[in-house]
């Protein structure tokens, strides 16, 4: 397996009146960086009361509201460490139920197969490819489908990724294209400044080598069983959320195959106990695992863990699964019966 090298440590956005944070893991050439959370870009409607329990932390709780470590540090006047009590009263700013995270791709679609359907007509009629419908589904080479079936078809970011994956013949490589992350996901558009962080992560990663997707592949399938987490649930998550691309980035800084932002990582460095670079692939799969464990802990199901994967898991509680993430959650739970 090839490590991945990333020198730089992951890239967040300033925030206007947030606390200044030191970047904790880069060298002196990058230590400039500011570390604040890229959910900065959901906007804040309101602010909610909460009583700080026991283990509880600013970075869990701002992930756990939709918010960021840097606004509940303001709205309480913290001090640079962002500590709190137990016992301690403090307002949460509250952001509202469409301003939720995004990942790098949209969950794929789910087709009923009818009379007639052929994988290359459904190709061609949802634009992807024969290639990518073959590899979401677990087709043989001859992609025989049958009437009734559910498949699963990628969008066309995840069929461009399968196409390349498949074209692949070495174990680690480096970037060679200069495109750049977009600004808008389903419909919404980003902050210039979350924007240009995710730009150069991007830029970071595409100065790495980082490891193939079959090598990310095991590293997921690796830590999964360090952490007591089903493989195949989690294989599928990271296929879901990159394909297991250490290089995703999404508009909304979501980094690497497990789509972790700077703050979902915050936290995952509190469950590991250990600092996590979200640009090495194998921090960005810990991070991820570490946080699935997590929901696999405290959420009634499966499906609600996975769902809170991808919405969080306040949102979830609050407002119950979204049309686009029960999309997901049927889509990752397909996805893990192929693993």
């Amino acid at each position: 397996m090839t490590e991945d090298t990333a020198p730089e440590d992951v890239v967040v956005p300033a925030t206007t009146g947030a606390l200044a944070r030191a970047v904790r893991r880069s060298s002196p050439a990058t230590a400039a960086l500011a570390v604040v959370t890229s959910l900065a870009a959901a906007p804040h409607a309101a602010a909610q009361s909460h009583t700080v329990r026991a283990g509880e932390t600013v970075s869990e709780l701002a992930l756990a509201h939709g918010t960021t470590t840097a606004a509940i540090s303001s709205a309480n006047g913290l001090d640079p460490q962002a500590r709190i009590r137990v016992g301690e009263v403090i307002e949460i700013p509250t952001a509202t139920p469409s301003a939720r995270q995004h990942r790098a791709r949209p969950a794929p679609r789910t087709h009923v197969v009818v009379a007639g359907d052929t994988v290359s007509a459904l190709a061609a009629r949802y634009g992807t490819t024969v290639a990518a419908v073959v590899r979401a589904n677990g087709l043989d080479s001859r992609a025989l489908i049958r009437i009734g079936e559910r498949l699963t078809i990628p969008s066309r970011s995840s069929a461009g990724r399968s196409t390349r994956a498949a074209r692949s013949t070495t174990s680690a490589s480096r970037a060679g294209t200069t495109t750049k992350v977009g600004n808008t996901f389903a419909g919404r558009t980003y902050a210039p400044s979350i924007v240009a962080a995710a730009n150069a992560n991007k830029a970071a990663l595409g100065r790495s080598t980082v490891p193939s997707r079959a090598a990310v592949e095991q590293l997921v399938a690796d830590a999964a069983r360090r952490h007591g987490v089903s493989v195949s649930l989690a294989l599928a998550i990271a296929y879901q959320e990159s394909g297991f691309d250490q290089r995703a980035v999404s508009p909304a800084n979501a980094v690497g195959a497990m789509q972790v932002t700077p703050a979902a990582g915050d936290w995952a460095e509190m469950l590991s106990g250990r600092r996590l670079n979200l640009l090495r692939a194998r921090d960005n799969v810990e991070a991820g695992v570490v946080i699935l464990a997590r929901l696999l802990a405290t959420s009634p199901s499966t499906e609600h863990a996975v769902a809170s994967y991808y919405q969080g898991q306040t949102s979830v509680r609050r407002y119950g699964m979204f049309s686009d993430t029960r999309s997901y959650v049927s889509s990752v739970l397909a996805l893990s019966s192929r693993f």
